[in-house]
């Protein structure tokens, strides 16, 4: 007798184990089901948002689709419209801001952009670096004969200056912000203006000549280059001994 009520036991805890599997199975099923079924609803959502030209519906639809389904591809492009909205903490926080040998080119971007906006000028410089190196861009060299002009660091910088004089495009252009209304000039015409504050900085008195004659380079090029034409008048002899007499 005991051994029949030792089988029944087994055959009780038996049958408890399969309903708890079958419990737990069909749980999985259900959740994997609704999970599938948020993730289209996020992407139709989205799709949406993109033909609305609702930003903070893509950011939303986004980080749902994260959430769901993570994928360092969308988590890139989260990044990248946090980028564009000027919200470079949110960007940074999205995708880190250590380089990875994994790191797509639009990460790349995002983490250069937007440490250099949050003043991190040091932080940036292996960002655009790594950028230039697959592409050699001539503005991405500017960026950073600029960068290391800012940080004083003058011999990388006119080694970036030289990179993208050799493979600067005519139809490239940089833009500068100092007026009341933006402007844009020939990118080769602001490599000779940087390339005269370069010179200027490497030695002020030797140098005072290569430098004014590399802004009238740019100026020929860009006779209303503000930014060069403040220089020039900055470092002009007449302009000096105006202000001596003074």
């Amino acid at each position: 007798m005991k051994y029949f009520h030792s089988f029944d036991a087994i055959k009780i805890i038996t049958m408890k184990k399969i309903l708890y599997l079958a419990v737990f199975g069909f749980c999985l099923g259900a959740n994997a089901q609704s999970n599938d079924a948020l993730t289209k609803h996020y992407e139709a959502y989205y799709k949406q948002m993109k033909a609305q030209g609702d930003v903070q519906g893509l950011i939303n639809a986004i980080t749902h689709l994260n959430v769901l389904k993570p994928s360092e591809a969308r988590k890139d492009t989260l990044a990248y419209i946090y980028l564009k909205e000027g919200k470079f903490n949110q960007a940074l926080n999205t995708i880190g801001a250590e380089q990875k040998s994994t790191d797509s080119e639009m990460a790349l971007e995002v983490k250069a952009v937007a440490l250099k906006s949050l003043g991190n000028m040091e932080g940036s410089i292996p960002f655009f670096k790594a950028i230039y190196d697959k592409n050699k861009n001539a503005q991405v060299a500017y960026e950073l004969a600029e960068l290391n002009l800012n940080l004083n660091k003058l011999t990388e910088a006119k080694k970036y200056i030289d990179l993208g004089l050799t493979n600067v495009k005519d139809n490239q252009g940089k833009s500068f912000y100092e007026t009341q209304q933006p402007y844009k000039v020939s990118l080769k015409s602001a490599f000779y203006y940087l390339d005269a504050l370069v010179q200027f900085n490497q030695n002020k008195e030797a140098n005072k000549p290569a430098a004014l004659l590399l802004l009238d380079k740019a100026l020929a090029i860009e006779p209303q280059f503000n930014m060069a034409l403040i220089a020039k008048n900055a470092l002009s002899p007449q302009t000096q001994s105006t202000e001596t007499k003074e």
